[in-house]
């Protein structure tokens, strides 16, 4: 189950109140396959941190998180994240009474869509960045990880740098850029095929409409890998949702464009997801 294949998941607080303050919400952030909680929100903590404490988790084997020990589900990861804010509402970290928010990319977002589906009202919000109901082909990632077990992350580096980034953003962006794709190359190459495994059998299309949390699905307009479309689809099809299109960014939108991602998520969040008319 959960805890041995996935050992916990390991947190990073990027910035935040001391322990038990409650004089913020609480943001909890996931993160996409292959990068690191700091290398991928580290660019836009800084714009988010006046507003909400931050909290982030490392997939395993991803950022010096440990390796995970076998396949896990999309549920089960969702279940670890749930495991996860239990413990820091019972260490005092995040006290009982305050909000806790939760935006998440690519699988960290489809794992926002789990949450949705499986723990309604866990949070007072969700944001899906560069994510969707369902990422990609069960095959298409069943190959992927088959690679990736046999040769490595570093076989995804080239192939991650086109799909990850909008145009001209490594040229521009040379040190973001290069930590998030150092991040990928060091992931450990099991744990990076378990996450594969649970994407290939991720599909919540039919799901969408039992999920009643607020809900903002952003995309990047250049993203290949979840077009606008997708976020478009989530947003119509759940009960309280709403899209908006970061035109920079690809697949990486809190690390592409910070200004116009933190943005949405303030005016997102700080409304209550409110829906508007």
């Amino acid at each position: 189950m959960t805890e041995p294949m996935l050992r916990g998941l390991a947190l990073n607080q990027i910035a935040g109140a001391p322990t038990g303050s409650t004089a913020k919400p609480a943001l909890l952030l996931g993160p996409s396959l292959g990068t690191g909680a700091k290398a991928l929100w580290g660019p836009i903590a800084p714009l988010l941190a006046g507003h909400f404490d931050l909290f982030a988790w490392d997939l395993p084997g991803h950022g010096g998180a440990p390796a995970s020990t076998g396949d896990f589900s999309m549920a089960e990861l969702a279940s670890a994240v749930v495991a996860l804010l239990e413990r820091l509402r019972a260490d005092g970290t995040i006290a009982a009474e305050t909000p806790v928010y939760y935006a998440g990319v690519s699988i960290g977002g489809a794992t926002g869509i789990q949450l949705g589906h499986d723990h309604p009202g866990l949070f007072s919000g969700l944001a899906i960045i560069c994510s969707a109901a369902r990422i990609g082909t069960p095959q298409g990632w069943t190959d992927r990880a088959e690679l990736v077990a046999k040769a490595g992350t570093p076989t995804m580096v080239a192939g991650s740098a086109e799909r990850w980034f909008g145009p001209g953003f490594i040229e521009s962006h040379p040190v973001v850029s290069a930590d998030l794709l150092h991040t990928l190359q060091d992931a450990d190459r099991f744990s990076y095929a378990h996450a594969c495994a649970a994407l290939a059998g991720f599909d919540l299309t039919s799901g969408l409409g039992s999920i009643t949390d607020p809900l903002l699905a952003i995309a990047g307009a250049h993203d290949v890998v979840c077009p606008p479309s997708d976020a478009e689809f989530l947003a119509a099809h759940v009960a309280n949702g709403r899209s908006a299109v970061v035109e920079p960014a690809a697949h990486l939108a809190p690390a592409e464009d910070p200004e116009a991602t933190a943005a949405l998520l303030i005016d997102f969040f700080t409304t209550q997801g409110a829906p508007r008319g």
